[in-house]
């Protein structure tokens, strides 16, 4: 796996890495020039357990052959059997293949961006019968890989640019009965817009038509196939509380989706709810295993089974035409002894951290504003920075002078809707500043103020979505112990809403981290460590909101510095 600092300028200075260790401080410059690096801290690689099968196996002999032909199309069918096969983000950031016979392997390798959702759409009319899929960027472009297979051959085509304004994109088959697969679409303030297939590879998706508005109700969106027998696709929306409710497709251009209906409660035990094909519906839960809901008609449900490959879908974090908000941008935390040495711990599905791993070849690292920051360019793992001598350098890339004016740096993720990640800073006068990112980390637009009074916290922080609309939001704890949320806007003139007190109390932690997605659900959680070390968990629920705390470990008053 590409480290944080993959593809950036590395630059070490022996000399600076030994004044560092023996806490000498070295010169101001006197001017601009070349800047005086540090030693660079490296991600280490991420290790995952990955499933070897599709969550629905192909059945063998002339009954299976007999129920592939009678079959609802897949989506994403990459080996050509009839049956659907499963793409999925890992844990490591890339994307990969399980199929229905079994094995699997790294998909669209040759990809220079992180894939942030993954939409596959069946085939579409292109050359083969293989489908084609579609990719979304943290950006906001849609790539379209025609024709692709399980060996990663395919066909490469930007089909579109702009999606960033959605928060949830996923196809739950044919809805209009043509034979094509659709997409759907929600936007941050819960519209919700149906793109028809059109059969045509280099403009594959219609225009947009709204389908209506409040779907922002839900935290999950699932298409599912055809779950009632009339040919159409259709699709399942969790709320907030846990209860399931089923939309079928009508056929009806005018109004495509009928009025919901109840299918049961309880299922928000589940991270993510993921299109398994032919009208199943696939979930996992916290502890990593997949179970399988079959279609008994009207929208309702069989009871649950395991899924094919019960061991490594905890190695996932996100699924192709899965449920779940897509998560990037930050996936771990950075800690720094009271020695100096740095060391990482990556996040896992389960609501648990890996091993810590050393982060750095050299100590030395006391006495230096550090901060880890959601990805500020296209490779989806979180960026780590500093201030040394009045300069900026984030994952070895030197970005100016004049930090010193700031005594708190936050990069929450992208605050002004454009899909790049941007970073916070304030003076010390507690102005807050907004800096835009140009979406390769190594450079700032010019500031923009967005804020006073920001003095009233001694921490500031955030990785991601704490609301449930998508959009990145901020955290801002007071010297009393109050922690607030600033829910994100969007707008880089005024990235946040007015704030909403989260709760008292938190001024008995000595550091509070925003590590990203914990367990894989879409949404970011907390970790806050006491002085006397012991280190918990708070899952986010949203909007806003968070369940009781867990103890994850002890031990961690070891460290002076955490993010």
């Amino acid at each position: 796996m590409r480290t944080a600092f993959s593809g950036r300028v590395r630059r070490v200075a022996a000399c600076t890495a030994l004044a560092l260790s023996a806490g000498m401080l070295l010169a101001t410059p006197a001017s601009a020039g070349t800047p005086v690096p540090g030693p660079v801290a490296e991600q280490p690689s991420v290790s995952v357990e990955l499933p070897t099968r599709a969550l629905v196996p192909a059945p063998t002999g002339r009954a299976g052959a007999a129920a592939a032909a009678g079959d609802t199309k897949p989506l994403a069918d990459l080996n050509s059997d009839g049956w659907e096969d499963s793409i999925f983000r890992a844990l490591n950031g890339k994307l990969y293949s399980a199929l229905s016979d079994g094995g699997g392997a790294e998909f669209l390798a040759g990809r220079g961006e992180v894939a942030k959702d993954v939409i596959p759409i069946g085939n579409q009319g292109g050359t083969s019968v293989r489908p084609e899929v579609l990719v979304l960027s943290e950006t906001g472009t849609l790539t379209m890989y025609q024709d692709a297979h399980r060996d990663s051959y395919y066909t490469e085509r930007t089909v579109g640019a702009g999606w960033q304004v959605y928060n949830k994109v996923f196809s739950p088959g044919d809805v209009n009965g043509d034979g094509r697969a659709d997409v759907l679409a929600r936007t941050h303030g819960g519209e919700l817009f149906l793109y028809t297939g059109t059969g045509h590879m280099t403009g594959p998706l219609s225009t947009r038509k709204r389908v209506g508005s409040g779907w922002d109700l839900y935290d999950q969106l699932a298409g599912v196939g055809d779950a009632n027998g009339d040919g159409r696709g259709d699709l399942y929306a969790r709320d907030r509380s846990g209860r399931l409710w089923f939309y079928a497709a009508t056929g009806d251009p005018g109004r495509p989706l009928a009025t919901r209906r109840l299918i049961g409660q309880g299922w928000n035990t589940y991270n993510q709810l993921v299109f398994a094909g032919s009208g199943r519906l696939a979930a996992r839960d916290k502890d990593g295993t997949m179970y399988l809901y079959d279609p008994m008609g009207g929208g309702t449900l069989s009871p649950r089974h395991k899924a094919s490959d019960t061991g490594g879908w905890a190695g996932v974090s996100h699924f192709a035409n899965s449920g779940a908000l897509p998560h990037t941008g930050k996936a771990g935390l950075y800690a720094r002894t009271k020695g100096g040495n740095l060391y990482w711990y990556g996040v896992t599905s389960r609501g648990v951290l890996s091993a810590r791993q050393q982060a750095s070849d050299e100590s030395g690292w006391n006495g230096i504003h550090l901060f880890h920051l959601s990805s500020l360019d296209p490779d989806n793992m979180g960026d780590f920075g500093w201030i040394y001598e009045d300069g900026l350098s984030v994952g070895g890339a030197f970005i100016g002078w004049g930090w010193n004016a700031y005594n708190s740096v936050a990069g929450p993720g992208d605050l002004s809707g454009d899909g790049r990640g941007d970073l916070l800073a304030r003076d010390r006068g507690g102005v807050l500043w907004l800096y835009k990112g140009n979406g390769r980390g190594t450079a700032f637009s010019s500031r923009i103020r967005v804020g006073d009074g920001w003095s009233a916290y001694n921490k500031i922080l955030g990785a991601g979505d704490y609301t449930g609309d998508g959009r990145a939001d901020l955290l801002a704890r007071t010297k009393g112990g109050d922690l607030y949320l600033y829910a994100g806007t969007g707008s880089a003139s005024k990235p946040f809403k007015a704030r909403k007190r989260i709760g008292g109390g938190w001024g008995a932690y000595q550091h509070i981290v925003a590590p990203g997605d914990l367990n894989a659900d879409g949404k970011a959680d907390l970790l806050a460590a006491t002085p006397g070390g012991t280190l918990y968990r708070y899952t986010n629920t949203a909007p806003g909101t968070f369940a009781k705390r867990v103890q994850l470990g002890t031990g961690f008053q070891v460290y002076n510095f955490m993010n």
